[in-house]
């Protein structure tokens, strides 16, 4: 199977992309850069300013004195400000979308999620905020009044994965700017080009300076830098659970802050006997495979019941087959790269452990021939429901099946992970519906469907984080609750 790439530039795609500090628009000390390659063709096509721990410095400094100013500007020009910037994002809309498209290897229709995401959280948590209020609590005694207010928390620093760009960084630019925080983010290296693009929107607009900044480097001279600083009050990321790890410790060295992380996930998908086979296969094939596996709450691990076991492995293997794998506008993939060569090796080297322990490759199972960072969908079936290889998050197109007979095996094999993000159940026995629910160690439970959207908490358990991302209950950790008592 040979992916479908489009020809290669005879120059560098993108003009320079420089860092958004202070309300500028500026390169990284010395004029360091790094160049990103397309994952369709392995080609640079952008070079963006890499920053150096004096970078790191002045951005801490300019967040500091952004929030003494953002912090005390009424919510209604908060807002204002909030609402300005998303309607800039909105009309550049095409340009961020292909941005992604090229940079991290989404389809031009994928990218979709990632522009309605950031705006959709802006306009959200710019509604919440507007309606925010203190509340009291009453005195047993009578001789006391006491209010509780929120403000904002301080300066935040997000640390933000490629694979869904924009959607991440509205996740925690919303909160954040609603709640009154100036924030630093830092993009993953394979998705700076939109993350410098938002940058260059703030600064055409005008956006209050040491607000927004956007900060690209690594993780010596900027990822430690901003965690070990007395500045931050909230680190916040999403990504892997040992990268979340690595900044608790970082963090914690030098003063107590607070952590909003969103983990890894290892997500169970069970089919009982009476499930909708059509809407099972549907959904477990498009969320799979969708934006090339490399989704947090993707399906991993595939329980289907032995009596439906065939059935499902046929739908899936039919769904694999069926999928267009490439890239570009034009094209009209299903499917496309991998974000980075980094990902390949790691999607294949999982592949290779499922087949060391039994498992049987009925579709894909290796990379694509060059150029790109392209891996099929791919369908393995496992004879070994408790095997090793399941234990692995998979971030990439691969789904490993097991058939179960029991519930109570299957709520075994579906707990056994560490991480506890998402898990998906398919059966029409409401009683058993209940009883998965409560029994299901993560912290979603989706039956017969699946729906997320930006007013609905997304909730991690165990290793797969801390606290979470989306709803209200979101902008909490972007708040500093305070309590004012009066003697009456």
């Amino acid at each position: 199977m040979q992916a479908t790439t489009q020809p290669s530039a005879a120059s560098l795609k993108y003009a320079h992309k420089n860092l958004y500090i202070n309300g500028e628009l500026v390169p990284a000390t010395g004029g360091a850069t790094y160049q990103l390659l397309s994952p369709a063709t392995e080609e640079p096509i952008a070079t963006i300013s890499w920053a150096q721990k004096s970078d790191t410095e002045a951005t801490l400094q300019a967040a500091k004195e952004g929030f003494a100013y953002w912090s005390k500007l009424p919510v209604a020009e908060r807002v204002e400000w909030m609402l300005k910037l998303r309607t800039r994002i909105l009309e550049r809309g095409d340009e961020l979308r292909t941005a992604i498209m090229d940079e991290m290897g989404k389809t031009w229709e994928g990218s979709e999620e990632d522009l309605v995401s950031i705006t959709n959280a802006l306009q959200f948590y710019a509604d919440e905020i507007s309606s925010r209020k203190s509340f009291e609590i009453a005195d047993k005694e009578g001789t006391h009044q006491h209010e509780i207010v929120s403000q904002p928390l301080g300066v935040v620093v997000a640390f933000l994965a490629y694979n869904f760009p924009l959607l991440n960084m509205g996740f925690k630019l919303g909160p954040a700017l609603a709640a009154g925080c100036s924030i630093i983010m830092k993009p993953s290296e394979s998705s700076a080009i939109s993350a410098c693009l938002i940058g260059e929107i703030a600064h055409e607009i005008g956006f209050p300076k040491g607000v927004i900044n956007v900060l690209c480097g690594n993780r010596q001279n900027v990822g430690i830098p901003l965690c070990e600083s007395k500045i931050p009050q909230l680190i916040t990321m999403i990504g892997s659970t040992r990268t979340a790890q690595n900044l608790i410790v970082q963090s914690s060295q030098t003063s107590i802050k607070r952590f909003s992380m969103e983990c890894g996930g290892n997500a169970p998908f069970i089919v009982f006997e009476d499930a909708d086979m059509d809407e099972a296969l549907a959904i477990g094939g498009g969320v799979k495979f969708g934006n090339s596996g490399q989704i947090c709450v993707a399906p991993n691990r595939f329980y289907i019941h032995k009596s439906r076991f065939d059935a499902f492995v046929e739908g899936m293997v039919a769904k694999a087959q069926s999928m267009k794998v490439g890239h570009g506008r034009e094209n009209q993939p299903d499917m496309g790269p991998l974000a980075n060569k980094a990902s390949v090796e790691s999607v294949h080297a999982i592949v290779e452990q499922a087949v060391a322990e039994g498992g049987k490759i009925l579709h894909g199972g290796a990379p694509l021939e060059g150029p790109g960072y392209y891996y099929p969908p791919t369908v393995i079936v496992l004879d070994n429901p408790e095997a090793a290889v399941l234990q692995n998050e998979i971030f990439g197109p691969v789904a490993l099946i097991c058939a179960f007979e029991t519930k109570e095996e299957v709520i075994k094999y579906a707990n056994s992970v560490d991480a506890g993000l998402a898990s998906y159940v398919f059966t029409e026995d409401e009683a058993l519906q209940q009883e998965m629910a409560m029994a299901l160690e993560f912290g979603e439970v989706q039956i017969n469907g699946v729906k997320y959207d930006i007013y609905l908490p997304h909730i991690g358990v165990k290793d797969a984080g801390i606290s979470m991302d989306c709803s209200f209950m979101a902008l909490d950790d972007y708040l500093q609750k305070k309590r004012i008592t009066k003697k009456l």
